[in-house]
């Protein structure tokens, strides 16, 4: 089954449901409903929350489990939430540089990348 929209493919604003109907006896039910925000996430989101969901919240069973590192599942739960549109605390400074000297590290950027991801940081 496909999934439910969430963008207007020509304007690109968020979509609602407006009619809801009975696959057994086609009452159809005319009104404003809107979604709820879980339809509104990207799939890379939604497999990272069915992930957290299903290790109930253990980040140290997700790194072992998944193989990444416990700033890669803190920094996506951050973008989980802000996609939700929740508000997040924002990661401390300390925390984003750990997460890019780890990438580095890992070979997920080069050193070009993270001196400037490092020159950048804080800077909004």
């Amino acid at each position: 089954m496909s999934a439910i929209p969430s963008t207007c493919p020509s304007c690109q604003h968020q979509m609602v449901i407006t009619q809801l109907t009975c696959t057994n006896c086609n009452t159809n039910i005319a009104g404003y409903y809107p979604v709820s925000p879980f339809a509104h996430l990207s799939e890379e989101n939604l497999r990272f929350l069915e992930n957290f969901i299903r290790y109930r919240g253990n980040v140290k069973e997700m790194e072992r489990e998944l193989g990444q590192s416990y700033w890669t599942i803190r920094t996506r739960l951050d973008k989980l939430i802000t996609e939700m549109g929740l508000s997040a605390q924002p990661q401390d400074l300390e925390a984003q540089r750990k997460l890019i000297l780890e990438q580095l590290s890992s070979g997920e950027i080069g050193v070009e990348e993270a001196t400037q991801k490092l020159t950048n940081l804080g800077k909004k």
